[in-house]
């Protein structure tokens, strides 16, 4: 039987199938805690919460055939792997000058609550969670009306949290430890990942578009 303590635990889990995947949000995360500490992580969920609410609010009240069309899936995965090839390419340059730094720089402090929305826009991956996973799990908990939903976004955002912290903590303490060449390296793997899944995105996009005609 369903139950509102079902959601909530499961949504938890089910959450880092999303959170674990190398995309723009885990990167700026890597890089601005090695820079700012500990408390980058919480701060990018929270801004990346926001944005989820209003997604979950457009899916309970009549959004989901989007979510389902093939042809919104290829436009983002075509667009959204072009935009991570980009920031892949732009991390690749700025590796022989990257530097950890205690505090970001003065007059470029980063509006961390901000980035975690627009780095979580920035990533396809998180539009193709939310029109499989995610919907499924919005069709069932709407079952049990608006306490459903509320429980399966808390048990959610909660595992988006506890990962992203746990990252962010471990950067961030240990940045100190970190020499300015393994602090290129990490970013220059984050960048790897990146550029491998936005090909894989773009294929997966083609492949489809393929089908589709």
């Amino acid at each position: 039987m369903l139950s509102l303590l079902t959601i909530f635990i499961t949504s938890f889990f089910i959450a880092f199938s999303g959170a674990m995947m190398p995309g723009p949000l885990m990167t700026m995360t890597i890089g601005e805690s090695a820079r700012s500490g500990p408390w980058v992580g919480p701060k990018m969920i929270a801004g990346h919460a926001v944005l989820e609410i209003a997604l979950l609010l457009a899916l309970f009240f009549g959004l989901t055939p989007l979510f389902k069309n093939e042809i919104f899936f290829v436009g983002v995965a075509m667009v959204g792997g072009l935009i991570m090839i980009w920031m892949a390419q732009s991390m690749f340059r700025s590796l022989p000058t990257l530097e950890i730094k205690a505090e970001t720089t003065s007059g470029k402090t980063i509006n961390l609550y901000l980035a975690g929305i627009l780095m979580s826009l920035a990533n396809p991956y998180w539009i193709i969670w939310w029109a499989t996973i995610g919907l499924g799990y919005v069709l069932v908990s709407k079952e049990l009306g608006f306490a459903g939903i509320a429980f399966f976004f808390v048990g959610h955002i909660l595992g988006d949290l506890v990962w992203y912290s746990a990252i962010s903590i471990a950067v961030g303490k240990g940045r100190k430890f970190f020499s300015n060449k393994f602090y290129r390296i990490l970013v220059g793997v984050c960048a790897a990942f990146l550029a491998m899944f936005a090909v894989w995105l773009i294929w997966d996009g083609i492949m489809k578009l393929i089908k589709i005609a």
